[in-house]
Protein backbone atom coordinates (compact mmCIF):
# COMPACT_ATOMS: atom_id res chain seq x y z
CA UNK A 1 0.00 0.00 0.00
CA UNK A 2 2.92 2.48 0.31
CA UNK A 3 3.19 2.93 -3.33
CA UNK A 4 -0.26 4.67 -3.17
CA UNK A 5 1.05 7.20 -0.63
CA UNK A 6 4.10 8.51 -2.36
CA UNK A 7 4.42 11.10 -5.53
CA UNK A 8 6.66 10.20 -8.05
CA UNK A 9 9.20 12.60 -9.02
CA UNK A 10 8.74 14.39 -12.16
CA UNK A 11 11.85 13.18 -14.53
CA UNK A 12 13.82 16.68 -14.45
CA UNK A 13 14.87 15.07 -18.15
CA UNK A 14 12.03 15.93 -20.05
CA UNK A 15 9.67 18.86 -20.45
CA UNK A 16 6.04 17.54 -20.06
CA UNK A 17 3.78 20.29 -21.94
CA UNK A 18 0.84 19.02 -20.53
CA UNK A 19 1.58 19.51 -16.96
CA UNK A 20 1.19 23.23 -15.85
CA UNK A 21 3.01 22.90 -12.78
CA UNK A 22 5.71 21.75 -14.90
CA UNK A 23 5.76 24.12 -17.84
CA UNK A 24 5.71 26.88 -15.07
CA UNK A 25 8.79 25.43 -13.48
CA UNK A 26 10.70 25.22 -16.87
CA UNK A 27 9.55 28.53 -17.65
CA UNK A 28 10.95 30.27 -14.99
CA UNK A 29 14.25 28.14 -14.53
CA UNK A 30 14.75 28.89 -17.94
CA UNK A 31 13.93 32.62 -17.61
CA UNK A 32 11.19 32.28 -20.46
CA UNK A 33 7.52 32.63 -21.02
CA UNK A 34 5.21 30.00 -21.44
CA UNK A 35 5.22 30.75 -25.46
CA UNK A 36 8.82 30.77 -25.61
CA UNK A 37 8.87 27.76 -24.06
CA UNK A 38 6.34 26.16 -26.40
CA UNK A 39 8.27 27.18 -29.61
CA UNK A 40 11.62 25.84 -28.68
CA UNK A 41 9.66 22.27 -27.42
CA UNK A 42 8.05 22.12 -30.60
CA UNK A 43 11.20 22.78 -32.17
CA UNK A 44 13.44 20.40 -30.64
CA UNK A 45 11.34 17.86 -28.72
CA UNK A 46 10.69 17.43 -24.71
CA UNK A 47 14.38 16.86 -23.62
CA UNK A 48 15.48 19.69 -21.59
CA UNK A 49 19.04 19.67 -22.55
CA UNK A 50 17.39 20.07 -26.04
CA UNK A 51 15.29 22.87 -24.97
CA UNK A 52 18.35 24.57 -22.85
CA UNK A 53 20.55 24.53 -25.75
CA UNK A 54 17.78 25.68 -28.53
CA UNK A 55 17.26 28.77 -25.64
CA UNK A 56 20.95 29.36 -25.41
CA UNK A 57 20.41 29.12 -21.44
Amino acid sequence: MDHLTKREQPDRSKIDMREAREVKYWAHALGVSRQELQRAVDKVGNSAAAVRKELAV
